[in-house]
């Protein structure tokens, strides 16, 4: 599972290395208020975060209804269109779901079932990536982040 999780998650780097021309998606309106919860559906609960440099956060939300998580990437500033991601991942289950492209505002929602699972989870904005593995698996181990600038 380990190898497994390595290579998506070195093949979800390249992709987003790519960018907008993998896929680019409509670009999402732009609303000042935007939270995670607007951005995931009712019912969904920020579990985790991770700041995407000075540019925004990557949100990580659960609804205990479902057994869903949702990662969403939201811009600090929203303006004009930027190369952005959100993605999730669960080994166990090897389930994965991305969203990348221009936006205004954010990225994703991204979805998977991840009742007791653990996580591996990020996003970016610009050029300024994050990575979390290992994450919301309760004393299971201990997650890792990684933040850098492409």
């Amino acid at each position: 599972m380990r190898y497994a999780r390595s290579i998506l998650s070195t093949v979800a780097l390249a992709a987003l290395t790519v960018g907008g021309t993998a896929a680019l998606a409509a670009p999402a309106s732009a609303a000042p208020n935007t939270t995670p919860q607007k951005v995931c559906g009712s019912g969904y609960k920020t579990v985790n975060s991770a700041p995407v440099g000075s540019l925004g956060t990557v949100y990580l939300t659960y609804n205990s209804g479902n057994g869903k998580n949702c990662v969403a990437t939201i811009r600090n500033t929203p303006g004009t269109a930027q190369d952005m991601s959100a993605w999730i991942y669960v080994s166990d289950t090897d389930e994965y779901d991305e969203d990348y492209g221009l936006y205004t505002s954010y990225a994703g929602p991204t979805y998977v079932y991840g009742k007791a699972h653990c996580v591996d989870w990020g996003g970016h904005i610009k050029n300024v990536y994050v990575q979390v593995t290992g994450s919301n698996c309760g004393s299971l181990m201990k997650e890792s982040r990684v933040t850098y600038t492409r």
